[in-house]
C-alpha cells in the first residue's frame, strides 16, 4: 500500500513526505545489504578526517612497495651481498717505534704526486683540569705564531711559497697538526711541524692579541646551534665528569692562561710516547723514519700515557636533559643520546651498522621518502621534520649513540615517537635484508672517506692513538660482515633496552615531550 501510494503521488506531480523518503532509503539500504550491492550515492556518508589521513598514507607506502619500473632498471631494490676481494691488496702500513716512544706510520702511493704529513697526539680537551680547560686549544692557536728560527711571517711565507696547507685542530682526546705538500717538500714539512711543536716562543703580545681572537671564536660558535646543542649533550651526559667540559673552555679560563700555562702542557702532553708521525701519498717510510729521527730529538719522555689521565676522571653516563626554550628561533632542534661503546669495545662496529640503519634525512636530499632507512621512511612521509641525523661518537672508555633533529615546533610530538620507535624496535625486531644494506653502505662511507692523502694520515695517525695499529680494511670489512639482525637485537638490548637517556634540546620546544616519556619508550611491554 505504502508503494502504491507514493507512484499515486509521483503520478499526480507532488513531493512524497519525509518520512515516506526515510522508509525508501531504510528499504534500499536492506535490499542492497541482502544482494551485496553498492548503496545508491544517497546513502553513502563521507569518511571522517582520520580515515582520510589513513588512507593518504595508505596508498603513499604502497607507492613505496612499488616503485616506478623506470627507476628499477637501474638499481636492484633488494639488498645484496658483494665480494670485497680486493680489498685484501691495499696498500701497507708500515709502522716504526723509535726508542723515545715515538711512533712513525706511513702509507706509500707513489702514483700519488702529493703527501700528507701529520703530528697526532694524544692531548685534548679531556685531559685537561678544571683549572686549565682551554689550554690545548689555546695552544694550537699559539703554535702557528713564531719559534726561535721562524717568525710568524717567515712561518706563513715558507708554506705558501711551496704551495703546502698548514693546520690543526683539538678535539676532546686529540690534538692534530698536519700539513699538505708535493711530495718533493714533504722533509721541509717535517721540519717546519717539529719546528713549531719543539721551538715555540710563546710572546706575550701574542698571547694577549690571541686571547680576543678566541674569544671572538667562542662568540661565533655560540651563534651555531648544533654546535652548542652537543656541547651541552655532553655536559649533561658525562657531566662531573672532564669528556663534560667544552673544547674552548670557559672564558674566565682563556683571560688566564700564559705562557707558563702554555709551556707546561706542552711538557706533560706533548710527550713522545704520546705522539704519532702519520705520512700518506710521495713518501718512503725510511725517509720519513730517518728524517724525524734527525729532527724530533728535543720530546719529553714522560711515560704518562693517556689511558692514565682517562683513569684519573673516567667519563660517567648520567641519565638526564637540558633543555634551553627560545621562541625566536623558528625551529626546534634536540638530540636523544644512549650511552654508546667505547673506540675498542667489541660492539662498536655494530653500533656503527646501526647508525647507518637509523640512516640520516634531509628535506632538501635528493632522496626525499625513498629511502632505505625504516626512520626516514617515517620522517619523509608523514613530513615530520626538517632534517634528522643518527650519530655514533666513541671515546677512550665510552661513547654516545642517538639521532639529532631539527623540526617545527608542531610535529615534536610526532617526531620523537618515531624517533623512540625505531630505536627501541632495533631491541625486538630486526629485518635481514636492512642490515645487509646498512653493512653495505657503512663500507661504502669508510671507502669514501679515504678519498685523499689528507684523510688516509688522519685515519692511520687516529687509529694508532686509539687501537695501537692500524687496522687493515679486509679486517673492517670482515668485522662489518660478521654483523647479522641477532647480533644488532644483542647490541641493541645492551645499549638501549630500558637505558637512561640524555636529552638536549633548544628553540620552540613547549610541544617536545618530558623525560619520563622518553625514558618509557626505551621498552616495549610485548610477550
Amino acid at each position: 500500500m505504502a508503494f502504491r501510494h507514493l507512484i499515486s503521488l509521483a503520478r499526480r506531480g507532488r513531493r512524497p513526505p519525509i518520512h515516506a523518503l526515510a522508509s525508501r532509503r531504510l528499504l534500499s539500504t536492506a535490499v542492497a545489504a541482502a544482494t551485496d550491492a553498492p548503496l545508491p550515492s544517497t546513502t553513502r556518508q563521507t569518511p571522517m578526517i582520520y580515515d582520510q589521513l589513513a588512507e593518504s598514507v595508505k596508498r603513499k607506502l604502497k607507492k613505496l612497495e612499488e616503485p616506478d619500473h623506470r627507476f628499477l632498471q637501474h638499481n636492484s631494490p633488494h639488498a645484496t651481498v658483494d665480494s670485497h676481494t680486493e680489498i685484501l691488496s691495499a696498500p701497507l702500513t708500515r709502522v716504526t717505534t723509535l726508542p723515545n716512544g715515538l711512533r712513525i706510520a706511513t702509507e706509500s702511493n707513489l702514483a700519488s704526486k702529493t703527501a700528507t704529513v701529520g703530528v697526532f697526539i694524544d692531548a685534548g680537551s679531556r685531559f685537561e683540569s678544571e683549572e686549565s680547560n682551554g689550554t690545548a686549544h689555546f695552544l694550537e692557536h699559539m703554535i702557528f705564531k713564531g719559534t726561535e728560527r721562524r717568525n710568524a711571517r717567515q712561518l706563513e711565507e715558507e708554506i705558501e711559497n711551496m704551495g703546502g696547507h698548514l693546520n690543526a685542530y683539538t678535539s676532546r682526546e686529540q690534538t692534530t697538526y698536519h700539513a699538505q705538500v708535493m711530495g718533493s717538500d714533504v722533509p721541509r714539512a717535517l721540519d717546519i711541524l717539529s719546528d713549531i711543536l719543539q721551538n715555540s716562543k710563546f710572546d706575550e703580545q701574542r698571547i694577549i692579541r690571541e686571547r680576543d681572537v678566541i674569544l671572538r671564536e667562542m662568540e661565533e660558535v655560540e651563534g651555531q646551534t648544533q654546535e652548542v646543542i652537543f656541547d651541552h649533550l655532553h655536559a649533561t651526559a658525562f657531566q662531573f665528569t672532564p669528556l663534560g667540559r667544552t673544547i674552548l673552555g670557559p672564558a674566565e679560563n682563556i683571560k688566564k692562561i700564559g705562557k707558563e700555562d702554555l709551556q707546561n702542557y706542552i711538557s706533560t702532553h706533548y710527550t713522545a710516547p704520546r705522539m704519532v708521525v702519520a705520512a700518506s701519498g710521495a713518501v718512503r717510510h725510511e725517509d720519513i723514519v730517518a728524517e724525524v729521527k734527525k729532527l724530533f730529538t728535543k720530546l719529553s719522555t714522560n711515560p704518562t700515557t693517556a689511558s692514565n689521565l682517562v683513569a684519573k676522571g673516567p667519563a660517567i653516563f648520567t641519565g638526564s636533559e637540558v633543555r634551553m626554550l627560545d621562541d625566536d628561533i623558528p625551529l626546534a632542534q634536540f638530540v636523544v643520546a644512549f650511552e654508546g661503546a667505547s673506540w675498542t669495545d667489541p660492539d662498536s662496529i655494530a653500533l656503527m651498522v646501526m647508525q647507518s640503519m637509523l640512516g640520516s634525512w634531509d628535506k632538501n636530499a635528493g632522496g626525499g621518502k625513498h629511502m632505505g632507512s625504516e626512520l626516514a621512511q617515517r620522517v619523509g612521509i608523514n613530513e615530520i621534520a626538517e632534517s634528522m641525523m643518527a650519530f655514533n661518537t666513541n671515546y677512550k672508555d665510552t661513547g654516545l649513540f642517538g639521532v639529532y633533529a631539527v623540526a617545527k615546533p608542531d610535529c615534536l610530538d610526532d617526531l620523537a615517537y618515531a624517533i623512540m620507535y625505531e630505536l627501541t624496535k632495533l631491541s625486538y625486531r630486526v629485518s635481514e635484508a636492512d642490515v645487509i644494506r646498512a653493512r653495505n653502505q657503512l663500507k661504502s662511507s669508510l671507502l669514501l672517506h679515504m678519498d685523499g692523502t689528507g684523510a688516509v694520515a688522519e685515519d692511520i695517525g687516529r687509529q694508532l692513538l686509539t687501537y695501537g695499529r692500524r687496522i687493515p680494511y679486509a679486517e673492517i670489512f670482515a668485522r662489518i660482515d660478521a654483523v647479522d639482525a641477532s647480533t644488532i637485537k644483542r647490541v641493541a638490548n645492551r645499549f638501549i633496552f630500558d637505558r637512561d637517556v640524555a636529552i638536549t634540546a633548544v628553540g620552540p620546544i613547549q610541544g617536545l615531550p618530558d623525560y619520563n616519556w622518553f625514558r618509557r619508550r626505551t621498552y616495549w611491554l610485548r610477550y
